[in-house]
């Protein structure tokens, strides 16, 4: 094991960068073609989900702990700025705004988040646009939830709230 890797513990809760906050169920060893694995088992309840990730594989994978106080503080001070958004092509602005959700970095994905926020009186989101939108909140507000323990419906409503703060400004 290197120096940098992270160790989890059955209950710790952890963010996955392609399916956002889960929690270890358990670490089990498993015997798969004469070899012994051992695996994480994280569950993600919002999405009735249950990975099994080799300890091995953790690092690599992406696997983390959750934000610190500092970085979910970055993420609110992104949501405040202003919206950044490329006037290129919306298929690959779409992708790049998956690219960011995915990659688990709540900086990252806040910037999803304040660039495709809408007030009412500003034009309405196309399907997509909405969809990665939703994508994103969820993926924030499951990790500001968890951190703060809160609610993920409260959680969501703390994000829209200081987003619609900062056009009202």
């Amino acid at each position: 094991m290197t120096k940098k890797e992270e160790v989890f513990e059955k209950g710790d809760f952890v963010v996955y960068p392609a399916h956002g906050v889960g929690k270890i169920d358990d670490i089990v060893t498993q015997k798969i073609a004469e070899l012994e694995v051992h695996l994480y088992i994280i569950s993600f309840e919002k999405d009735r989900l249950k990975l099994k990730l080799p300890l091995n594989k953790a690092k690599a994978s992406g696997l983390r702990k959750l934000s610190s106080a500092d970085r979910l503080k970055d993420a609110m001070v992104t949501l405040q700025g202003r919206s950044r958004a490329k006037r290129t092509m919306w298929s690959r602005r779409a992708q790049e705004y998956e690219t960011k959700i995915n990659s688990g970095d709540p900086v990252s994905i806040a910037e999803v988040l304040r660039d495709l926020h809408r007030n009412e009186d500003q034009a309405e989101q196309s399907y997509s646009e909405r969809q990665i939108y939703q994508a994103a909140l969820e993926r924030l507000a499951r990790e500001l939830a968890v951190i703060e323990e809160i609610d993920e419906k409260k959680a969501a409503e703390k994000l829209e709230t200081v987003l619609s703060e900062v056009v009202a400004a």
